[in-house]
């Protein structure tokens, strides 16, 4: 269980996650106190020396924004002095809420039989690299595997990308970045790369990026700048109305008319990509869609191409 979760994320960032996590949830502690609980750690193999733990404090900072100081008046004992900076911050609550393990980790440990996870996502190897690569804004060098085509040295590419923002979806890493030889935005998989260079070459982030809102109109990580605001209407049936209102299928959700225990109807304004379709085709024969028009044939074209294979 506890291999399971560091291989999700970087061991350098774990170890981020592990000491603010703890000291989050502690009272203030010295450094003896902090090395007697990572004992109990499955990734430590020692004390934590002081310097180690000075560079740590100085990552946690970097990373997350938050400060852990020293209280020298209690007996040199160490807390988080701003908490309050992790509510304004989704992505280190998220890191914090997904990969932060309970201190009795050896009662933990033992439930491992009956926790389970999702199998590990590829691609993970490179997060420290493209990291580091973001926080000082130099480019990478890049080997990657396309899927489009059959003749495979057509797939395989090398490229220098600037790197921007990272996003997770459907249990797989993205980077969104502006690739030299393509002249433009581009989002690729990780899991996809088959070897990564950090460059010394310096790039200057474009002032008006803002990488929530270059993924806000669309569902996943397909964004065509030349795909219009579309409205779409569905109408869901069954349980399938209550897995929307409790995990909406996008922010600009919003519900209209429904008809309790049988249907209710979703209105959303984005942009219809490939991975919507996708996750309209995911909920089955319990969702319809209403409009548009050309949305509604797409989707019957899609279900008829399935429906061929079982006749």
């Amino acid at each position: 269980m506890a291999n399971r979760i560091i291989q999700m994320i970087s061991k350098t960032y774990y170890r981020y996650i592990w000491l603010l996590d703890t000291l989050l949830n502690s009272c203030p502690l010295t450094i003896d106190e902090i090395n007697m609980l990572w004992e109990d750690c499955p990734l430590s193999n020692g004390p934590i020396p002081l310097r180690t733990f000075h560079e740590q404090r100085k990552g946690i900072k970097e990373m997350f924004g938050v400060e852990i100081v020293c209280d020298r008046s209690h007996g040199n004992v160490y807390y988080v002095k701003n908490p309050e900076v992790l509510e304004k911050q989704k992505v280190a609550k998220w890191l914090l809420h997904k990969y932060s393990i309970p201190q009795e980790f050896a009662t933990f440990n033992s439930m491992k039989d009956r926790i389970l996870l999702e199998e590990i996502p590829l691609g993970t190897s490179f997060l420290d690299d493209i990291i580091e690569a973001m926080q000082k804004n130099v480019e990478l060098q890049v080997d990657y595997q396309r899927y489009e085509n059959d003749q495979e040295e057509y797939n395989l590419q090398e490229f220098h990308i600037q790197p921007y923002a990272l996003k997770v979806f459907n249990r797989r890493w993205y980077l969104l970045g502006f690739i030299k030889e393509k002249d433009g935005l581009r989002t690729i998989a990780l899991d996809r790369i088959l070897a990564l260079k950090v460059l010394t070459k310096s790039f200057t982030l474009p002032e008006d990026f803002d990488a929530q809102k270059y993924f806000s109109n669309v569902v996943g990580i397909f964004v065509n700048k030349d795909l219009p605001i579309t409205k779409v209407k569905i109408r869901a049936y069954g349980i399938q109305a209550e897995y929307l209102r409790s995990t909406p299928l996008h922010k600009s959700q919003s519900e209209g008319k429904s008809k309790y225990g049988e249907f209710a109807e979703f209105t959303y304004r984005l942009c219809i990509t490939p991975e919507l379709i996708s996750q309209l085709l995911s909920m089955g024969s319990q969702i319809e869609v209403l409009e548009p028009e050309e949305l509604r044939e797409e989707m019957k074209k899609r279900i008829t191409a399935m429906f061929n294979f079982y006749e």
